[in-house]
């Protein structure tokens, strides 16, 4: 499993995810995105939701991974803890297939942070680090 990160920013939140491959780096940036909003270690895996997305790029591909999480959030309340990722190379660019496991937020429980409103490409950057390892960051709206 990769690990992630918050880095300082003006205003807002930096999120970054580090991963041995690709797929580690977008596992732990998804779990930075719901760090910021409440206590991820607290989260646990009792209801599992399925994500496919597809990206012209892998910056298009990461937004619209984290954008869906958010969607599953602000929706059905939920808060995810645990995420797996598969990430293919296609004609048109790559596709991701996600299993994101978590729970109703419970403000006792998760002990609720920040407010995320939106994802976006500030700041955005996914690659190769100089070790070899794959780095996905950027700085949500909060």
């Amino acid at each position: 499993m990769g690990k992630w990160e918050h880095y300082e920013h003006t205003a807002d939140v930096g999120i970054r995810g580090y991963g041995d491959t690709l797929e580690e780096a977008f596992e732990a940036v998804a779990l930075a995105l719901f760090d910021v909003m409440v206590d991820v270690r607290k989260v646990e895996s009792k209801e599992c939701r399925e994500v496919e997305v597809d990206g012209e790029d892998l910056m298009a591909l990461l937004y619209s991974f984290l954008e869906e999480l958010l969607v599953l959030h602000d929706m059905e309340g939920l808060v995810f803890g645990d995420v797996d990722v598969e990430i293919k190379k296609t004609n048109e660019g790559y596709r991701l297939r996600a299993k994101a496991c978590g729970e109703p937020l419970d403000y006792e429980k998760h002990g609720p942070k920040e407010e995320v409103k939106a994802i976006t490409y500030h700041e955005m950057e996914v690659g190769r680090l100089p070790d070899g390892r794959w780095m996905a960051q950027l700085v949500p709206d909060i």
